[in-house]
């Protein structure tokens, strides 16, 4: 391999000369010797959780332009090819169906590999996924590229649980990880506009070819600039760094296989089975939510396609402040624990979806401080769940536990589909509602045994 590309990706046991290796990329990286000058720490550990966290954050939300371009793209393949919404309900729950199973698989895989290369790898062909399928013209190339999207999809999360484990301690993980997960939002907010622009100037086939384009330019991106791990760069773990004290179990997790970690510390883990049971009906209420009260508010309130996307955006500018909320409140209030905000914004969102069916009129800022407040609330356990998962498994398990409780959450996303369009089409939206709060008491009451619960390794803050 040509020297300079050598030095781009980083060194790397066992490469072939001349070929890129693709499989040696997924092989976890060796450590270097820690330092320990106390300052040098410092220093390197301000430079590397800065680079670790904006690349990753990059990245997803890169993830999700690829993920919902086709969300866009769908009025076009009418337009164009004759297509029928059944047709592309199809392919809508396709990609949530293959993303789910993906996510379980990528994180127990990502466990046992390079975070690095198993991210940045994942979002390039997440990207040629989307060009391909802009290239196609039948329903059944459609229904392939999609799926491989879906696939590669999961590939995205799990390494980002596992960094935001490694890069920061327990005492302060809920800030970074609320941060983080604005990622989606952020990527919400900008695709519906690079879509419109691209399928106004060029057509409905560049809404899949741009983020493609922007998926494979950042994957490379991410190779270079993201590190698995502080002891990759000779740096000491991160609770040493932050002068917290517990007890760290994780290590001998380093000499157990994908299997035994899996089983031991997560099928095994009733409370792993109760987070992600809740996240299923999280899940069912937010994308419940996100695809289909836009008609709503045309059917019921009268508002034009305008009016009603509008509205709906604030459910992504809601979910942003209770992203941050959330993981502020876990780590101040409740010291670390995530069930008391996890229950709490999850009671929330069963009362804001009862009071917004029956209160009465339809001014748009009324509508639009409702669709904020979901948004606030349901972001809350949407990022905490996960969040709980990946500290309930330990550091070495977390790509394991956050890819089997995604799995379940991304299965209530196809519920959301079809199954809650027909209660809705036979009951009506009152149907609707009422679904969706059941769906939040569900939750809340599954999250309740939680309340307590301590993550695994729990450390104190000393400094």
């Amino acid at each position: 391999m040509p020297k300079g590309l050598s030095s781009y990706f980083g060194p790397r046991k066992g490469q072939i000369l001349g070929l890129f290796d693709f499989v040696s990329q997924f092989k976890q990286p060796v450590d270097v010797g820690a330092t320990h000058e106390e300052r040098e720490i410092k220093e390197k550990y301000r430079y590397w959780r800065f680079r670790v966290f904006y690349s990753m954050y990059i990245g997803y939300a890169l993830f999700y332009f690829t993920r919902k371009s086709f969300t866009f793209a769908m009025p076009g393949m009418i337009n164009d090819l004759g297509f029928d919404k059944s047709e592309l309900g199809f392919l809508g729950s396709m990609l949530a169906i293959t993303y789910g199973i993906s996510k379980f698989l990528s994180g127990i895989l990502s466990d046992k590999s390079s975070l690095r290369y198993f991210m940045s790898i994942g979002l390039v062909l997440t990207g040629v996924a989307n060009i391909f399928f802009g290239l196609s013209s039948s329903i059944m190339l459609f229904a392939l590229f999609l799926a491989m999207n879906g696939f590669f999809q999961g590939w995205g999360a799990p390494p980002c649980a596992k960094l935001l484990s490694y890069w920061y301690s327990q005492t302060e993980r809920g800030r970074w990880w609320g941060l983080w997960n604005t990622s989606h939002n952020i990527g919400g907010a900008l695709i519906p506009l690079l879509c419109a622009f691209a399928i106004q100037t060029f057509g409905w086939r560049y809404a899949m070819y741009a983020p493609g384009v922007a998926a494979i330019v950042t994957g490379f991106f991410l190779m270079n600039r993201i590190r698995d791990r502080p002891s990759e760069v000779g740096l000491p773990d991160v609770e040493v760094f932050r002068h917290d004290i517990g007890c760290h179990e994780d290590d001998k997790q380093d000499k157990e296989s994908a299997k035994d970690v899996l089983i031991k510390y997560v099928l095994k883990n009733k409370f792993m089975w109760i987070l992600a049971i809740s996240f299923f009906f999280v899940y069912i209420v937010r994308t419940a939510v996100n695809d289909w009260i836009c008609l709503y508010l045309i059917e019921v309130k009268g508002y034009s396609v305008f009016l009603a996307s509008s509205c709906v955006s604030w459910f992504e500018i809601g979910g942003m402040f209770g992203s941050l909320t959330a993981g502020w409140l876990s780590d101040t209030i409740f010291r670390g624990k995530r069930g008391p905000v996890n229950v709490m914004f999850s009671a929330g969102v069963g009362v804001v979806l009862l009071s917004w069916f029956f209160m009465p009129g339809s001014s748009i800022a009324m509508m639009s401080t409702l669709m904020f407040t979901v948004g606030f609330f349901i972001f809350g356990p949407q990022m905490l769940i996960g969040m709980a998962a990946a500290e309930l498994a330990g550091k070495k398990a977390a790509g394991s536990a956050t890819g089997f409780v995604g799995f379940f959450a991304y299965m209530g996303a196809a519920v959301a589909g079809y199954p809650v369009g027909k209660i809705t089409q036979t009951y009506g939206w009152p149907g609707f509602f009422m679904l969706l709060a059941c769906c939040s008491a569900i939750a809340t009451t599954l999250l309740f045994p939680l309340w307590s619960k301590k993550p695994h390794g729990e450390v104190v803050a000393t400094n």
